[in-house]
């Protein structure tokens, strides 16, 4: 592929990027389906077009992360992949990539090692097939649409779910890529025509960040299963929760607010930063957030063919005193907007609270639906911002960046961008819900990332569409992980209302790795709570030694090994090159046995700290 070749996305017809409201679904008819199937579509590929060189859709702006070329053909492979689950297709479109695109990646830490398909010799398909099996998906999806209406309300029984799950799949990974291509070169890039940036200041400056009490009350989490709209897996079930008085800062932080934490030496000092946000400095050599842009070639976080690029190389005659830094949006650098919310990772957040003092911290999950106030629940989807006309939040790609966090009006307590802007880091860590159960159309969406190390945020951001901007929205990262996410501060003398999860994750070759909580005044008989993944129950210590005993110290096991060796005596007698493949093989003894007879074995089990 020519180094010159355009982009084919970058040559087409201006996108638009209105984004539409999410479909009731006790009404919906199949021209609404249709219709926010196809902005969905376009929206992402109208992000996509941004990309000027076709060759750049390989990069990887993330070290951590895969290239462009995946994500475009992801979201397309997953409608395929769950509408043959659902049986609303019975032929697959292109079986090597529903594979290849099927799965991305979710690093371990900071530091973890590059994906192999990061790499050169991975050999990605061209870009042009990528497109066309958009297509193809794009026709097949508009075909199973027109064929027949789905039965009413659509729930999540129902096969017409997984239609309604590509989607908001689509949208969410929308914003994820946007992220991605925040942190390509601008040199890569080329601002869509109507995108348009929120304005750098609201008609009056936003003023002190001053906390504002708010009283003890209760909160319930969870979304009614019988509420008419798409939900993630995660956001169902539901805890009531008591939540003592508080403080809470009535805007997000700014630049500005962040500009003294910088200022004061902040990333060189060990003493503000949690033990693993301390690792995370040193190596990352983080000198300021990341989306700042300064004059000192600081290290940046791209990947592969990029890992030498710092976005950090501006002639140093374009900064003063005045204004230090510049500002990354996601398709230029601006100017710095002292008054939008900074953009950090958790590790950033948390020591800025230590830094302002040791009373203060993020919200939690209850507390941040305290601050809300959102009205009344009922059956009736007008309840939820996202269904409301012109909402006064910037959500919904109202604007294509930040705004002012003074530019809508605050919540009847008083709280400015409850909803949208940026994404909130809160003290909570990712679990399911009482009552949470996963859906067979993706087993796999939530629970893997209830381990302990996701940390959830809040609120939704400018680029939040569909569900992700819902009430109900329950989403989470790693803590090293940067997103449109920022933060403010809570302050309290109570107990902190938060949920922790419990949970000893084994890492191959790590092991159990350390994971202390450094929330403030949690009383632990109400925090800490078991992981809602049975998978990691399974992985415990205590599993573990349980299993062993079974295998090699009970008498019943070993009676069923004994019907097991004759079994295998008598295949491997009247067949040769016998194969054995054992489910569940624990510690092994039952494939080790089988070695003896089999010609190969292999062992697969639920747990990977037993092997």
């Amino acid at each position: 592929m020519s180094e010159r070749e355009l982009n084919p996305l970058a040559s087409e017809k201006p996108f638009s990027f209105l984004s539409l409201k999410p479909c009731d679904l006790s009404k919906c008819d199949r021209r609404q389906i249709k219709e926010y199937f196809e902005n969905t579509y376009r929206l992402d590929e109208g992000l996509y077009s941004a990309v000027i060189h076709a060759h750049d859709v390989y990069k990887c702006p993330d070290r951590l992360r895969l290239p462009l070329i995946f994500y475009m053909g992801h979201t397309a492979s997953l409608y395929v992949n769950k509408l043959l689950l659902a049986g609303l297709i019975t032929k697959r479109v292109h079986r090597t990539f529903e594979a290849m695109f099927e799965t991305g990646v979710d690093e371990m830490s900071w530091d973890d090692t590059e994906n192999y398909r990061l790499g050169g010799a991975y050999k990605w398909p061209d870009l042009e097939d990528v497109l066309e099996y958009r297509k193809q998906v794009h026709d097949l999806v508009i075909n199973v649409i027109d064929s027949a209406a789905p039965e009413l309300p659509v729930t999540v029984d129902s096969p017409w779910w997984s239609v309604f799950m590509g989607m908001e799949h689509e949208r969410i990974h929308l914003e994820t890529s946007s992220v991605l291509l925040r942190q390509l070169p601008v040199t890569m890039l080329k601002r869509p025509l109507n995108w348009h940036y929120g304005p750098k200041c609201a008609d009056t400056p936003a003023g002190p960040n001053e906390l504002i009490f708010v009283p003890e009350g209760e909160v319930t989490l969870g979304k009614p299963e019988n509420f008419p709209s798409y939900g993630w897996d995660n956001e169902y079930g539901s805890v009531n929760l008591k939540v003592p008085e508080f403080e809470g800062s009535k805007y997000l932080i700014t630049n500005r607010e962040f500009l003294g934490f910088v200022q004061a030496g902040a990333y060189s000092r060990q003493d503000l930063w949690t033990k693993e946000g301390w690792e995370w400095v040193q190596f990352r050599q983080a000198q300021h957030p990341t989306f700042w842009v300064c004059s000192n070639g600081c290290k940046s976080g791209c990947g592969s063919a990029l890992s030498t690029y710092s976005h950090c190389t501006l002639p140093a005659d374009e900064l003063t005193a005045q204004e230090p830094y510049k500002y990354r949006a996601i398709f230029d650098v601006l100017d710095m907007p002292w008054d939008w919310p900074v953009d950090v990772n958790y590790h950033e957040a948390k020591a800025f609270c230590m830094w302002k003092g040791p009373e203060y911290r993020l919200p939690t999950e209850a507390e941040h639906h305290r601050m809300r106030g959102d009205e009344p629940l009922s059956r009736n989807v007008s309840c939820d911002p996202i269904f409301k006309e012109d909402y006064p939040a910037n959500i919904n790609l109202k604007y294509g960046s930040s705004t002012p966090v003074n530019l809508f009006p605050p919540t009847s307590l008083g709280f400015y961008d409850m909803y949208g802007n940026v994404w909130e880091w809160v003290e909570d860590q990712f679990n399911g819900l009482p009552g949470f159960k996963t859906t067979y159309f993706y087993n796999d969406f939530s629970t893997p990332c209830f381990d302990g190390r996701h940390t959830m945020i809040m609120g939704g951001s400018w680029i939040s569409t569909g569900d992700e901007a819902s009430r109900f929205a329950r989403f989470s990262f790693r803590r090293h992980f940067f997103q449109h996410l920022g933060f403010r501060l809570v302050r309290s003398s109570k107990d902190t209302p938060v949920r922790l999860c419990k949970a000893e994750v084994f890492i191959p070759g790590a092991g159990v790795i350390d994971n202390p909580v450094t929330v403030p005044r949690m009383n632990p008989a109400f925090s800490l709570v078991e992981s809602t993944n049975t998978q990691f129950q399974y992985e415990t210590q205590e599993k573990l030694t349980g299993q062993l005993e079974r295998e090699y110290g009970q008498p019943d096991y070993d009676n069923i090994l004994e019907v097991v060796r004759e079994k295998a005596a008598m295949t491997c007698a009247a067949e040769k090159d016998v194969s054995a493949l054992v489910f569940g093989c624990g510690t092994g003894r039952s494939s080790f046995l089988l070695t003896t007879m089999c010609d190969k074995v292999v062992g697969i089990d639920y747990c990977g700290s037993l092997h």
